[in-house]
């Protein structure tokens, strides 16, 4: 874990408790949904952290729902079995009155991948008494991407683009895709000429861009907050008879399939979150708000990654060892 020392952080403030020695406790792991390969890889780095500083983990499976989730954070919080908690928001502005609840017994608490709270671009604590927030901003994050788009669609005149978010109920998605079509549509020669929902998994993926396909079959663009988005986008294209090397393929989450496929120029982008580390990270505060230790509040994974956040081919080029930290 040597790596993780060295990561830019910001917000480092005395947050202590009880002073725990390790070895004296569980923390739960409050995942979006457990089936979820970004979650998984998150909670993969909670557990090695976890280990290293003593304690035990447990995942919950918030099934990406919000409501559940937030009985989930009461029910663990009621049955006093749980030290310390992490949570993969479902909703991370109605989450907050469940962090609250958690924050007035005292418990440390922290949010990984979201702010919690009502402004989802500050990484500083919104409920007052958060441990730490491990995330990466939806607003500076999908401008970085659709810049990048923007970029290659320079000489192409139209430019169609398709958006594929994650699923337009979430706050989170729903500011990705208002920043992805703001930055568009400030260029008269790009058309975004449809929407989507993945729903961060490739089969709904598959269906939602056969679809877009059917109506506008002329795409230069697939511009995608999630790889598992562009693993259905890739079949629904070659189903298609275009080939996905031709267009430019933008994802999220700098998944190992994503890695590979940068590498064999079928796609073009992915913007990581690093969740090992992201997860590893998280806990690394938790473990040092129980211990009286320091704590860093705001950790900014644009910046705290071991790459650079906007992977391309020539960012692998420059980092030949790196596959990822999840694989989908």
């Amino acid at each position: 874990m040597g790596m993780l020392k060295k990561v830019l952080l910001a917000g480092t403030a005395l947050v202590g408790t009880a002073g725990l020695a390790a070895s004296e406790g569980t923390i739960a792991y409050f995942a979006a949904s457990s089936q979820n390969g970004f979650n998984q890889a998150t909670y993969e780095g909670v557990q090695e952290m976890a280990a290293a500083r003593g304690y035990e983990t447990e995942i919950l499976d918030g099934q990406f729902d919000a409501a559940l989730q937030y009985s989930q954070i009461e029910d663990a919080l009621a049955s006093g079995r749980y030290v310390g908690m992490i949570v993969a928001p479902n909703d991370s502005v109605g989450i907050a009155g469940a962090f609250e609840q958690v924050v007035a017994e005292g418990i440390p608490i922290g949010t990984v991948l979201f702010p919690v709270g009502p402004d989802l671009n500050s990484l500083e604590p919104q409920v007052e008494g958060i441990t730490v927030t491990a995330a990466s901003p939806p607003v500076a994050g999908a401008t970085v991407q659709a810049d990048a788009v923007v970029e290659y669609c320079a000489e192409i005149d139209p430019c169609n683009v398709v958006i594929i978010i994650g699923a337009q109920i979430f706050p989170f998605d729903n500011l990705r895709l208002e920043t992805y079509q703001a930055v568009l549509g400030e260029h008269d020669n790009i058309d975004v000429v449809a929407v989507g929902e993945g729903y961060y998994s490739p089969d709904p993926s598959l269906q939602a861009m056969t679809d877009i396909l059917q109506a506008n079959p002329e795409v230069d663009v697939v511009l995608s907050n999630a790889d598992q988005h562009l693993v259905g986008v890739e079949i629904a294209l070659e189903a298609a008879g275009m080939n996905p090397a031709d267009l430019y393929l933008s994802g999220g989450g700098a998944a190992g399939i994503a890695i590979e496929a940068i590498r064999e120029g079928r796609w073009d982008a992915t913007l990581a979150y690093f969740p090992r580390t992201m997860g590893a990270l998280a806990m690394e505060q938790i473990a040092n708000a129980l211990e009286g230790e320091p704590v860093t509040q705001a950790i900014n994974m644009d910046e705290a990654g071991p790459i650079e956040a906007m992977i391309d081919a020539a960012v692998l080029e420059a980092n030949s060892d790196f596959t990822g930290e999840w694989e989908q």
